[in-house]
């Protein structure tokens, strides 16, 4: 299977479009993905990116990176978010080959560590990520998994 990695900032058209994707996928209203990838395109700061894996012009996945993935520890940031693939390209290298991008990517802007929260157990751990601890997510009832990826 073909497909392409991007990130948003560089493909600013695509914006709109993206955040009726995430907000979709997740739930969250559809403002706060438009607000944060808005400023991802303004570049005024190399937190928050977003980022896409396209099939064509379908989007077929998609990640975020931003300050705090809603928890309480706001010292372990930035945060990979919103990671998703569509069902059909599921089991293909399509998270891990957009993981692998916004690592290059982050570590690329001086930000060589990024932290990860997850209720998933071995899925990360494939693409360099390590079990970091047990973090509170707001509003959830038990803790989730904090995973943390230093480039090298």
């Amino acid at each position: 299977m073909e497909y392409t990695l991007v990130k948003i900032s560089d493909r600013p058209e695509l914006a709109g479009r993206a955040a009726r994707w995430f907000a979709e996928k997740w739930g969250i209203p559809l403002s706060e993905y438009e607000n944060s990838i808005a400023e991802a395109v303004r570049g005024d700061a190399p937190v928050p990116q977003w980022y896409l894996a396209l099939a064509g012009e379908a989007i077929i996945g998609g990640m975020g990176v931003i300050e705090n993935d809603f928890h309480n520890r706001k010292d372990l940031a930035p945060n990979v978010c919103a990671v998703y693939t569509e069902p059909g390209f599921r089991r293909q290298g399509v998270a891990g080959a957009l993981l692998r991008f916004v690592c290059g990517d982050m570590a690329g802007k001086g930000i060589g560590t990024l932290y990860l929260l997850t209720d998933h157990t071995g899925f990360y751990e494939r693409y360099g990520w390590e079990f970091y601890g047990m973090v509170q997510g707001d509003g959830e009832a038990a803790p989730s998994r904090m995973y943390r990826h230093i480039e090298k």
